[in-house]
């Protein structure tokens, strides 16, 4: 997805790192592991889901970073987006919100006036977060959950898919439901 933001974009992609895979996808090649010296002056973007393991390969890049915003999506110009971050199809993000680094915006997921998105928090696909809401770091909100206004969400926290959040949750806390309530794990 995130490669094909950067192409809708008409962006020059020089290469794929993940040790997974090899070939092309899209005619651009995967290189394997990530190689420090690869074309230094090229900024870099890192298209990993799990947000802690995006925070470990963030923190170990030496390449400069870059933010991707697709043709699709609505980002008021009043609204900040922060470094290495990735707003995907489809999404909005209304005035004065500002989203941190590293976040992913993932489909069609509404952003709210004033919200706050902490560093390397996911927010998935339909995920709904009104006015006001305070996202702490590393944050999952997971894929149609809605998050009423003025709610704070602590970092590390996961929002369970169509949980609807009334009340703060604490940090590395789960909930899920409507109304969400917390699980133990």
């Amino acid at each position: 997805m995130v490669l094909d933001c950067l192409l809708a974009l008409g962006a020059e992609v020089l290469a794929l790192f993940d040790p997974k895979y090899d070939g092309e996808l899209f005619g651009v090649k995967q290189r394997g592991v990530y190689d420090p010296s690869f074309a230094p002056q090229a900024r870099a973007i890192i298209a990993i889901g799990n947000n802690a393991v995006r925070k470990k390969v963030a923190l170990s890049t030496r390449h400069s970073f870059t933010s991707v915003i697709h043709t699709s999506a609505i980002v008021s110009p009043r609204a900040k987006v922060g470094n290495g971050s990735m707003i995907l199809h489809g999404s909005v993000i209304q005035a004065q919100a500002v989203v941190g680094d590293h976040v992913i915006v993932n489909t069609a997921s509404s952003i709210d006036h004033d919200c706050q998105i902490g560093n390397f928090a996911h927010i998935a696909p339909r995920a709904v977060l009104c006015g006001k809401v305070n996202v702490g770091e590393g944050v999952l909100v997971g894929a149609g959950a809605v998050i009423l206004p003025g709610i704070s969400i602590g970092e590390w926290a996961t929002v369970g898919a169509g949980a609807v959040v009334t009340k703060d949750v604490p940090a590395g806390a789960t909930v899920v439901g409507n109304p969400a309530t917390r699980i133990n794990t």
